[in-house]
């Protein structure tokens, strides 16, 4: 498939974040007095923004979820972003010989995607950078933040790849109507993984970016 526009989730895609990420949240929340180990964050909140976690975290803990969780796994991921944050293995290479139209299309905030942008040289290269925390109402798995960002570059959904590590951000992928490569090439995948990917719809599963390249021609 040539497309005429690839849009990058983030976490687990261009930052090797996944695992700080949910890391940090397990700590935070087993220090509210929720036990959660880095997998179970991984199984329960990857892929999705802080608005949606949230209800989630409040079920299990069968009360209201503190402010200063949000708040602390923020700031601790910021904090550890300086010796612990990279890109995803083979990332540079990649989007150096990339000639096709590209952007961002993430749950995180805008202020984590560019921290890693500029920690790895990569600010402006990777286009625009589409937010569900700010852009849209509902995030994935709904379909909103990909079509926003296909809208915003006047591109045709048929004709747009969406490269996803989660399964949340493959079934919005799949539901935007786009073709889906599930990436497996960060150090959170685990056995099963890609499994996971293709059983949520993504149409190729890739481990590694050699192989999404290979894909694009």
């Amino acid at each position: 498939m040539k497309p005429d526009l690839i849009i990058f989730d983030y976490d687990g895609v261009v930052a090797d974040s996944e695992l700080l990420n949910n890391a940090v949240l397990a700590e935070v929340l087993t220090g509210i007095g929720l036990p959660t180990t880095t997998d179970e964050a991984i199984a329960t909140y990857m892929g999705k923004r802080w608005l949606d976690c949230r209800p989630l975290i409040e079920a299990s803990l069968q009360g209201p979820c503190p402010d200063t969780v949000h708040a602390d796994w923020t700031r601790l991921c910021h904090e550890r972003a300086s010796s612990g944050l990279t890109a995803v293995p083979g990332l540079a290479g990649f989007v150096e010989g990339l000639e096709h139209p590209r952007c961002i299309a993430s749950s995180s905030p805008p202020a984590w995607i560019e921290l890693g942008l500029a920690r790895f040289g990569l600010t402006g290269a990777m286009g625009p950078v589409f937010s569900a925390a700010v852009h849209v109402t509902r995030g994935k798995p709904h379909p909103d933040l990909f079509h926003h960002a296909a809208a915003a570059l006047n591109a045709d959904p048929a004709r747009t790849l969406v490269i996803e590590d989660s399964t949340t951000g493959v079934l919005a992928g799949v539901a935007a109507g786009m073709r889906v490569v599930g990436l497996c090439a960060g150090g959170h995948v685990r056995d099963g993984h890609a499994e996971r990917l293709e059983a949520a719809g993504a149409h190729h599963i890739a481990l590694s970016w050699g192989e999404v390249a290979r894909l694009i021609g």
